[in-house]
C-alpha cells in the first residue's frame, strides 16, 4: 500500500471514535497490551509524561514538549485528534512521523490487527510508541484520548502524571458527575509517581487526593503553587506575571497561545516543569521563555484561539464542551479592542451536551450553523432548530468554509468571527 491507501485502511478497517463515537471505545487495555507485546513492548523503552484532562491537555502537552525540545532533549509528542493531517498525532521535535513509517507499521501489524481487531486509536497509540523507540527519544509527552483509567495510553509508566482539569464531557462513557469523571481521569496516577493537578473543583479535589494516597504518589496542585497578575493580551500574544506563592518570586512570561484560558494551563506547565527538573532534566530559563513564546512554531499546535486575520478578526478555537465554551467567551470578553458584532460559525457532534453549550451563547451574536463531514456531526439544520429554542438565530450551511465566507462578507471591519464547536469542524477550515 502507498501512504494514501494505508490511511484509508486505517480509517476504514478500524473502529474510529471521531467517526462512530462510543462504539469505538474499548473498555479495557487488552488490545493495546497485545499490540505492544507483539512489538516487543516499546512503551517500556522511553521516559514519558502522561497528560489527561477535560480541557487544556493538548495545550499543556505542546507547551511541555516545546520546553523540553528547546532545552535540547529529543522529545516525542503524541496527541489526538489531528486537525489536517493524521501525522500531526505523532511528532518528534515538532516534526511529524514519516509517511514511510506509517506504511511500514500498518503492514507489519496486519496479522495481529486481523486477529484482535483493535480500534483506530489503539493502533495509533502503539504506532507512536514504536516510533518513539526507533527515534530514540529522550522523553515523550503522551496525551490521553479520553478518560484515563481505561484509555489506551494508560499502559505507560511515566515519570510524571498531569491532570489539567475536570469538566462535563463524554458523560456517556466517563460518568454523569464530576467526581465520576475525575475518578476516570485519576486512573493515570501511578504508584510512587508524582502527579500535578492543574485545576480542581471542591467536588473533585478529594478524588485526586484519595487516588494519590492509595498509590503513594506525591500530589501537587498548580493553582495553589502560583498566582497570576498583570495580564495583557494582544491578538497574537498573552503576557502575564506568575508568582510562586511559597517564595514570592515573580516572573514574566509571553505566550503565543493567547487564549485567556492559557493562564490556567501555564500554571500546570510550570508546576510540571519543576518536577521534571527534579528528575534530572536541565531546563534553562532562556529555553523555557523562548519555548513558551513559540509553541506554535516549535510543535505545530493550532486551533487554540488561533487568529487567522484582522479586520474583521477571524479566530479558530476548538472549544466544544460547556467548559470550553465558557473559556472562549471569556477570551472574547477580554479582547484588547471592543467587538462591534460577534459572528459565530458553529457546529457540534451529536454525542456532546449541545444544549449546555448553546445555553451559554449570546443571543446578540449572528450565527452560521454548519457541520463537519463525519458521521458523528450534528446536521446544520438540526443545530439551527435546536439553537432557535435558545433564541439563537442564523443560517445553516453545508460546510464550514461556505459558512465562514458568508460571515466574512457580512462582517464589518471591527467585528469578530469565531469558528468553534468541534475539533473536526475547525480542521475542515481552508487556511490560505
Amino acid at each position: 500500500m502507498n501512504y494514501e491507501e494505508t490511511l484509508e485502511y486505517l480509517y476504514a478497517q478500524l473502529p474510529m471514535f471521531s467517526r462512530i463515537g462510543a462504539a469505538a471505545y474499548k473498555e479495557d487495555l487488552h488490545n493495546t497490551l497485545a499490540l505492544c507485546e507483539a512489538l516487543d513492548n516499546p512503551h517500556k523503552k522511553f521516559k514519558s509524561i502522561h497528560i489527561a484532562g477535560t480541557n487544556g491537555k493538548g495545550s499543556v502537552s505542546h507547551m511541555l514538549a516545546a520546553i523540553l525540545q528547546q532545552a535540547g532533549y529529543k522529545t516525542g509528542l503524541y496527541t489526538s485528534p489531528h486537525l489536517k493531517d493524521f501525522r500531526e498525532r505523532i511528532k518528534v521535535n515538532g516534526e511529524m512521523i514519516s509517511k514511510d513509517f506509517v506504511i511500514d507499521f500498518a503492514e507489519k501489524t496486519k496479522a495481529i490487527t486481523q486477529t484482535i481487531e483493535p480500534s483506530f486509536f489503539e493502533l495509533t497509540v502503539a504506532m507512536a510508541f514504536d516510533y518513539f523507540v526507533q527515534e530514540k527519544v529522550d522523553i515523550a509527552i503522551i496525551e490521553t484520548g479520553l478518560g484515563g483509567r481505561l484509555d489506551s495510553t494508560n499502559v505507560i509508566t511515566p515519570i510524571l502524571s498531569v491532570i489539567t482539569n475536570i469538566g462535563y464531557d463524554h458523560m456517556n462513557i466517563l460518568g454523569n458527575t464530576l467526581p465520576e469523571i475525575a475518578y476516570e481521569k485519576a486512573g493515570i496516577i501511578k504508584q510512587n509517581t508524582p502527579v500535578v493537578i492543574g485545576e480542581y473543583l471542591p467536588e473533585t479535589k478529594q478524588v485526586f487526593i484519595d487516588k494519590a494516597t492509595a498509590m503513594n504518589a506525591p500530589i501537587y496542585f498548580a493553582q495553589e503553587q502560583f498566582s497570576i497578575s498583570n495580564l495583557q493580551t494582544t491578538n497574537y500574544a498573552l503576557t502575564i506575571d506568575v508568582e510562586d506563592v511559597n517564595n514570592h518570586q515573580k516572573e514574566s512570561f509571553t505566550l503565543d497561545l493567547n487564549g485567556l484560558y492559557q493562564t490556567k494551563n501555564i500554571l500546570t506547565v510550570l508546576s510540571a516543569e519543576g518536577i521534571i527538573t527534579q528528575q534530572g532534566f536541565t531546563i534553562k530559563n532562556e529555553a523555557e521563555k523562548f519555548a513558551l513564546a513559540n509553541v506554535k512554531k516549535l510543535t505545530g499546535l493550532h486551533g487554540r484561539w488561533d487568529v487567522l486575520q484582522e479586520h474583521p478578526m477571524v479566530v479558530l478555537d476548538v472549544a466544544h464542551n460547556e467548559a470550553g465554551i465558557k473559556q472562549m467567551l471569556s477570551s472574547i470578553a477580554n479582547l484588547p479592542s471592543p467587538v462591534r458584532q460577534l459572528h459565530l460559525v458553529i457546529g457540534f457532534v451529536k454525542d456532546k451536551d449541545v444544549d449546555s453549550a448553546l445555553e451559554l451563547l449570546p443571543a446578540t451574536a449572528i450565527y452560521y450553523f454548519t457541520n463537519a463531514h463525519i458521521p458523528r456531526a450534528l446536521p446544520a439544520e438540526e443545530l439551527k432548530a435546536k439553537a432557535a429554542t435558545f433564541n439563537l438565530e442564523g443560517t445553516a450551511f453545508e460546510n464550514v468554509n461556505e459558512a465562514l465566507d458568508a460571515a466574512k462578507k457580512q462582517a464589518a471591519k471591527n467585528d469578530l468571527i469565531v469558528v468553534c464547536g468541534s475539533v473536526f469542524l475547525v480542521g475542515e477550515v481552508d487556511i490560505q
